[in-house]
């Protein structure tokens, strides 16, 4: 078997695998009962999908979903509240740092459901979640504030870690953002070369020393703008180290997440 024949066959295969999970999680969300995994409370789709046609709300309430996005604007350079629908505070018109776009801060609501999307296999809030930072995006966009990337980049886990885990919870984003969006998919440039210790319980500087050159970017690439898709940014570490080798190669980057964990001090 020719190398050529035989690496259309693994891509295959890898495409395979990722429907059937697709269908298997949507299969098993939909014979679960359907409560929020917040205050239990039984989830009503009325209201909702008169909102949103043909979404289907799952694991959280309309409630809970509502209290726990962002209820006024914020810097996308810092997460700081601001007065206006613009792009950085004034601190961070300064320093222009990466854009990051988040519907919600980890710190007021659902924290603990994009937690356990990781940690408990927990995925049946992640598409109503997803909705809600399409949305932004879509907002954003509309106001000029960011422009739209040519593609979906999820931050890639060791494989190791896909083993253990199972999924990328960053690829199940980037896979319903690009859908929502109609805008590809690339989850084969970007590769994480080192499997590296959890960044959770680890100082800013553990993260930055733990994330160095832990990955790895095709120089094949052939964009000019792309979008890194994760579950939560707190201190930045793991963007800004992929983000260096994009802007290597001249790609501008910008990050999209299902939340935000500002600095602390920060929401005080």
């Amino acid at each position: 078997m020719s190398v050529t024949v035989f690496k259309r066959k693994m891509t295959g295969l890898v495409e395979h695998s990722k429907s059937v999970y697709q269908f298997a999680n949507v299969a098993l969300l939909s014979s679960l009962p359907n409560r929020c995994q917040l205050c239990q409370h039984r989830i009503e789709q009325l209201d909702y999908q008169r909102l949103f046609p043909n979404q289907v709300l799952s694991g959280i309430c309309q409630v809970c979903l509502a209290a726990s996005l962002y209820q006024h604007e914020v810097c996308l350079g810092c997460g700081r509240e601001i007065a206006l629908l613009q792009a950085y505070c004034g601190k961070c018109l300064k320093l222009t740092p990466m854009l990051v776009v988040a519907p919600c801060s980890y710190h007021q609501g659902l924290g603990p459901l994009i937690a356990a999307i990781k940690y408990q296999q927990q995925c049946a809030p992640l598409n109503a979640i997803t909705q809600q930072l399409a949305t932004r995006i879509n907002q954003l966009i509309e106001h000029k504030l960011i422009r739209a990337p040519q593609v979906l980049v999820p931050v890639p886990l060791h494989p190791n870690r896909l083993r253990q885990r199972g999924f990328n919870q960053a690829w199940l984003i980037a896979n319903r953002l690009s859908q929502l969006l109609d805008i590809p998919l690339d989850d084969s440039s970007l590769t994480r070369v080192v499997d590296t210790a959890p960044q959770a319980d680890l100082s800013g500087k553990q993260r930055r020393k733990n994330c160095f050159n832990a990955f790895e970017l095709s120089d094949k690439v052939q964009y000019q703008r792309v979008a890194l898709i994760d579950d939560v940014v707190t201190t930045g570490t793991t963007v800004d180290e992929i983000a260096r080798l994009f802007s290597q190669q001249f790609i501008y980057v910008q990050t999209w997440c299902l939340a935000r964990a500002e600095a602390p001090g920060l929401l005080d």
